[in-house]
């Protein structure tokens, strides 16, 4: 086998070594990147190359010309979105992953990556809650994850209405009816879209306060017509983390025979804590769930989790069939039967490190030490006059809103000024959203390093904002 033109170990050490420092710089730089896209794009741009650059000259100049457009979504002081910070012993395996070159469609391409997913799946439906036949689908994130979970719940409900809809599509199908709450997230709509069932054909029911499916109206909505039918409900909102009201809404969609999905993209790790797992109790009598491992698991990007109790409707959903392909005996599992995807990254590793490293009590303990640290930062914003929480601070989210003895428009407008200096001031980032219709800041707690003295200069620097705006 030729040898490249250079050498390999002394490539894979510089890198790591840009790696590390951009790692142990990330407390002292301003948590926003120094240029925007359109910065970027100027700063790349350049006529396609007519020659190669020496290997390591190509690292060095990556690495130069990345870090001003870099966010330092891997620190401590990072409350911008619901998003997990990428972990040094994950960021290590996945590391290897990439040298390995692995290819997980199958296990007789790559036996390790094989079982290294179906080691992490019962390690995962363990820590979780879940139960333990459930197949589990290693996927880019809870975008995927929904689209495989409800693309699952799809055949099954047709299926038992005598449509194949694998084989002879949805084209004269019965129409499904699809329930879920006003406050679902966008990926959810963007999966029903996907998969031919509407984003806009879909019975929304209405929510409380909080973003939780209100029961009755549920009820209401489930009853209404015949056929084949699909519930999607939710733990943890993304502006409240609230979840819907499990132990309620399950057993009676079942009663009707809807399929239940949960979109539990962060929401549902608050089974790993006993501190948290009332918030989300009843949760495993769903059908399917949707998670991320690049959430509260800390995995690198990207790695998600499609769980589906009914382990036939997920591989009739997913499978691939081809000659070329081996054929699975009993007891083997084939990681392309549960995904979209046949060629992917072999995510199981970094899942079986982090999983491997953290223990179910170091995951307990920082689930748990994130919604405390949340409860912590919420009462200190609270104490302030003109800011108000809006939000039930049951998990890691805290919404924030300014001016809140204002009308509506002037208190949209300090908020939004708030958040603006703040992201310029560059001592913790956090971004904006629209609760109830009016704007809120939100803080996601749930980067493993954020620790007390992280939250503490966060909210002296949202207070200073806020004074400073406020006049």
């Amino acid at each position: 086998m030729p040898k490249p033109p250079f050498d390999q170990a002394e490539l894979f050490a510089d890198a790591a070594r840009r790696a590390a420092s951009f790692r142990e710089t990330l407390p002292n730089r301003l948590q926003r990147p120094l240029a925007d896209y359109a910065g970027m794009l100027r700063r790349l741009a350049a006529p396609t190359p007519e020659t190669g650059l020496p290997a390591g000259e190509v690292i060095a100049a990556l690495d130069a010309q990345m870090q001003p457009g870099l966010h330092a979504m891997a620190g401590g002081r990072f409350f911008g979105w619901v998003i997990g910070a990428s972990h040094p012993v994950g960021v290590a395996a996945d590391l290897l992953t990439s040298a390995w070159g692995q290819n997980a469609g199958n296990h007789q391409a790559s036996p390790a990556a094989a079982a290294a997913e179906a080691v992490a799946s019962g390690w995962l439906l363990d820590l979780l809650g879940l139960p333990r036949d459930a197949s589990v689908g290693f996927v880019t994130g809870a975008t995927v994850a929904n689209f495989v979970c409800l693309a699952a719940a799809r055949s099954e409900v047709l299926r038992r209405v005598g449509w194949d809809v694998e084989a002879d599509g949805l084209f004269g199908a019965p129409p499904i009816k699809v329930v879920i709450g006003d406050d679902a997230h966008t990926t959810v709509f963007s999966a029903l879209q996907l998969l031919g069932l509407g984003h806009d054909r879909v019975v929304r029911v209405a929510t409380d306060a909080q973003g939780r499916i209100e029961a009755e109206a549920f009820a209401v909505a489930l009853k209404a017509g015949e056929g084949p039918a699909i519930a999607v409900l939710q733990a943890g909102q993304i502006n409240t983390g609230a979840s819907d009201p499990f132990r309620r809404l399950i057993p009676f969609a079942h009663r009707h025979g809807a399929w239940v999905h949960v979109d539990g993209a962060f929401g549902l790790w608050a089974r790993a804590s006993a501190q948290t797992a009332q918030q989300v109790d009843g949760v495993e009598e769903a059908d399917s769930w949707a998670t991320d491992g690049h959430k509260w698991l800390q995995t690198p990007y990207d790695c998600g989790y499609a769980i589906i109790r009914n382990g036939k409707a997920h591989r009739r959903a997913m499978t691939a069939a081809a000659s070329y392909l081996p054929e699975v005996a009993d007891g083997e599992r084939d990681p392309s039967h549960f995904v979209p995807e046949l060629s992917r990254r072999a995510r199981g590793f970094a899942s079986w490190a982090m999983i491997r490293h953290l223990g179910r009590s170091g995951i307990a303990a920082m689930v748990a030490r994130h919604c405390a640290l949340a409860r912590r930062m919420a009462e200190r914003l609270q104490a302030e006059p003109g800011i108000v929480i809006v939000n039930e601070v049951c998990l890691n989210q805290v919404a924030v809103r300014f001016g809140s003895d204002l009308p509506v428009a002037e208190g949209d407008a300090l908020t939004q000024a708030v958040i603006a200096r703040l992201q310029a001031d560059g001592t913790c980032f956090a971004g904006g959203a629209k609760w109830r219709g009016q704007s809120i800041m939100r803080l996601s707690v749930i980067s493993w390093p954020t620790d007390d003295e992280d939250a503490d200069a966060a909210v002296a620097a949202i207070l200073c904002a806020w004074r400073a705006c406020r006049g």
